[in-house]
C-alpha cells in the first residue's frame, strides 16, 4: 500500500456573478487527481502557475476540503476525520512555503518559534537522554537543547537562536521553516515552491539539505515547482500538473529523457539553455 495516495481527488471552487450572487460555474483547482507516493520518495509536482498545484497541497495538508475523492495517509482516510483528529493527524505532515518571512511571525525569535512547534505534540520530544518524562524545572533546559539540535540539523549556528527572522538571510529563514516543520516529527514534507524565491547558489545549499533530511529522517516529500530543472535534481518521479489535472507522471530520468504530453515537451523546452560558440 502506497504510504500517501490520492485518489480521484476533485476540489472546485464556485465563481459568482453580480451583486446578488448566483452561482453560474465553478473553477476546477484540482480535477480529478490520482497519485501515490511511497515512503521515502520525493514527488516532484510541476506546472505553471495556476495548475492548481498549490490548491493541491492544501488539499492533501486538510486545509482546503476536497468536493469528492480520496486522500490516505499511511493506511488512513483523512477525508473521514473530524476536525479534532485532523488537527492531531497533522502533525504528521508538515508544510515548508515559498516565502520564509511571510510564513515566520516577525515577533517571535527563532526558539520561540521551534520551541512552540515542538511543544505540539506535548512532552513527547521533551524527553530525557533516559527517555523518561522530566521534572518541570528541567523542561526548559531540555526545550533550549532540542531547539539546538534542529538549528544545527538544518546548518544554522544555535547561538543565534534569540534572534528574530529579519535579522537572518533569505537562505537562513528557509532553513529556520524547515527547522519548524521538522519539530514535530512529520513523516510527510509538503514543500511549495521553497528556493523559487532564493539565489541560485542559495537554492541549491537549501536541495542538498533536503535530500540530507530525506535520508537520515527516512521523510517522503511532495516537492512543488514550476522548475523542472530544479525537480529534475531532487525528485525521484515527477507529475506533470495542467488545468487542475496530472497529464503526465513517471520517474524524474524518463520525463527528461522521453516525455510523452506536449505540455511536458513544453516545459523542456522552456528550459534555458547556453550555447556555447563552435
Amino acid at each position: 500500500m502506497p504510504f500517501l495516495e490520492l485518489v480521484n481527488v476533485h476540489t472546485h471552487f464556485p465563481v459568482r456573478k453580480g451583486s446578488f450572487g448566483g452561482t453560474s460555474d465553478v473553477i476546477r483547482a484540482v480535477n480529478g487527481v490520482t497519485l501515490s507516493v511511497e515512503k521515502g520518495e520525493i514527488l516532484g509536482l510541476v506546472g505553471e502557475s495556476g495548475c492548481g498545484k498549490s490548491t493541491l497541497s492544501r488539499t492533501i495538508m486538510q486545509l482546503q476540503p476536497a468536493n469528492s475523492g480520496q486522500i490516505s495517509l499511511d493506511g488512513d482516510d483523512l477525508g473521514s476525520l473530524s476536525r479534532r483528529e485532523i488537527r492531531s493527524r497533522r502533525l504528521d505532515f508538515q508544510m515548508v512555503f515559498q516565502d520564509p518571512y511571510a510564513s515566520l511571525n516577525p515577533r517571535m525569535t527563532v526558539y520561540s518559534t521551534l520551541a512552540e512547534a515542538l511543544c505540539q505534540r506535548p512532552l513527547l520530544n521533551i524527553r530525557s537522554k533516559e527517555g523518561t518524562s522530566l521534572d518541570l524545572r528541567d523542561f526548559k533546559n531540555n526545550l533550549t537543547e532540542r531547539v539546538a539540535e534542529l538549528m544545527e540539523r538544518v546548518g544554522l549556528d544555535a547561538r543565534f537562536m534569540q534572534k528574530y527572522p529579519h535579522e537572518f538571510s533569505g537562505g537562513q529563514r528557509q532553513r529556520i521553516a524547515i527547522a519548524r516543520a521538522l519539530a514535530p516529527e512529520p513523516k510527510l514534507i509538503l514543500a511549495d515552491e521553497p528556493v523559487s524565491a532564493l539565489d541560485v547558489s542559495i537554492q541549491s545549499q537549501i536541495l542538498n539539505l533536503l535530500l540530507k533530511l530525506r535520508d537520515e529522517l527516512s521523510l517522503t516529500m511532495i516537492f512543488i515547482s514550476h522548475d523542472l530543472s530544479v525537480v529534475r535534481y531532487l525528485a525521484d518521479n515527477i507529475a506533470v500538473m495542467k488545468a487542475g489535472e496530472i497529464v503526465e507522471y513517471n520517474t524524474s530520468g524518463r520525463i527528461f529523457e522521453e516525455p510523452q504530453h506536449p505540455y511536458t515537451q513544453t516545459l523542456l523546452n522552456a528550459i534555458p539553455r547556453i550555447e556555447l560558440p563552435a
